[in-house]
């Protein structure tokens, strides 16, 4: 368990050293651009997953990470240097690939992560243990967060990208220690847990479209990212009208991570094992669109600054919290194939099909003439639907677990 967490902290300490980069590139390179970096994500995410598909085809578990890890790593250096070199024209369009990049390196890090947790644990295991699992990466988090509102300023945003291809390093040795210190009560539970997975490269999307259970999760998925999505843009937006300096704007971003993974581990040090344990999986997967309904309701009535931060910094917190560790847990009832193609692909390309829903959307309202506050007023309804997926979900993984002996 503690090396999954230190496996965690230095996966999301990593991506949220960059991540106030990549929102400061997003805005530099044009509010309005936003939504074709989205659809250019999700095209990235489309060719990215059938090589990876078959990496976990024909490699043990601890290969196909610490080969994606790297390749990664790899990645970082090349931004490096590229970054250094463009002078400022050119770095609005390397900032544009950036974005994307970066976009793609998030879903399939903290993917592959939950894969090998739902891989290592079973379903009763993961609701005691995967909200102190996450505290690791909340921790990660705030470690990252602080390490880029302190430094941005001083020593310049490009010049992170050392630091978190460290730490990305650091996040794959941890993941082989944890692999081999797994393998004996693995193997004990369900044979040889490192073997190679095999199956089709395509066998992740074609098991997604043949179980309602799993288009259930895409669902749910979706649901949530055109919500995310809607909120970020309207974020996006405020940092563009309030600050002027990219330094200012990338330690603004910073400060509101770092407000999120505060309030994040404060719940899963306190909160989330309780939760889950004592609300189950169906309900704890309707506390997040629960808060969604109040939070867009409350944003379309009086739709200020200090409404969105607030909405933002518990929505976030609460998927991070409770909403994801209960996800997660969903996966612990399915073959290991499915753990990581399926997974994967609900995950990366899913994720970002919601996310171009929500931001061609929430375009196309604003050339209607839409404020932010109607916008809200129309994410609310939304969400309830949202509500009644979790809870139909929930009640299936619940029925799986039991027929399974591990709930």
């Amino acid at each position: 368990m503690l090396l999954a967490c230190a496996y965690f902290f230095c996966v999301l300490s990593s991506y949220y050293i960059i991540r106030p980069l990549r929102e400061e590139m997003g805005v530099a390179g044009g509010v309005r651009n936003i939504p074709w970096l989205f659809t250019g994500t999700l095209v990235a995410m489309l060719a990215v997953h059938p090589p990876f598909a078959a990496l976990v085809a024909r490699l043990p578990r601890r290969r196909f990470i610490s080969y994606a890890n790297r390749f990664f790593i790899a990645n970082l250096g090349v931004f490096f240097v590229v970054l250094h070199m463009l002078g400022p024209a050119q770095t609005v369009w390397a900032g544009r690939v950036f974005f994307v990049w970066t976009a793609v390196f998030n879903l399939f890090v903290v993917s592959v992560f939950w894969s090998t947790m739902t891989d290592v644990f079973t379903s009763a295991q993961g609701k005691r243990l995967f909200g102190f699992i996450g505290f690791g990466g909340t921790l990660g988090g705030i470690v990252g967060s602080l390490v880029t509102a302190s430094l941005a300023e001083v020593i310049g945003p490009v010049n992170l990208l050392l630091v978190s291809m460290v730490l990305l390093e650091l996040s794959t040795q941890a993941v082989l220690a944890l692999g081999r210190l797994m393998g004996a009560a693995a193997d004990r539970r369900s044979g040889d847990h490192d073997a190679v997975i095999g199956g089709g490269t395509l066998a992740g999307v074609s098991h997604v479209l043949a179980s309602p259970y799993l288009l259930g999760i895409c669902a749910y998925m979706i649901l949530f990212t055109i919500g995310s999505t809607t909120l970020y843009l309207q974020q996006a937006e405020i940092a563009d009208k309030s600050f002027t300096d990219a330094g200012a704007r990338t330690a603004f971003f910073a400060q509101i991570d770092l407000a999120v993974n505060i309030l994040t581990l404060a719940t899963q040090v306190f909160l989330t094992g309780r939760i889950v344990k004592l609300l189950g999986v169906a309900v704890t997967l309707t506390l997040l669109p629960a808060l969604s309904v109040i939070g867009f309701a409350a944003l379309g009535a009086v739709p200020t600054i200090a409404v969105f931060v607030v909405f933002q910094v518990l929505r976030r917190a609460g998927e991070f919290a409770v909403a994801r560790p209960a996800r997660e847990v969903l996966y612990t009832v399915l073959s290991r194939e499915d753990k990581y193609k399926a997974k994967n692909f609900i995950d990366t390309f899913v994720y970002r099909l919601g996310d171009q829903i929500g931001a061609w959307s929430t375009a196309g309202f604003a050339a209607l003439g839409m404020t932010a506050g109607a916008e809200a007023l129309v994410a609310a309804p939304l969400s309830l639907v949202w509500l009644g997926v979790g809870l139909w979900l929930g009640r299936q993984q619940e029925a799986m677990s039991r027929a399974r002996g591990d709930g």
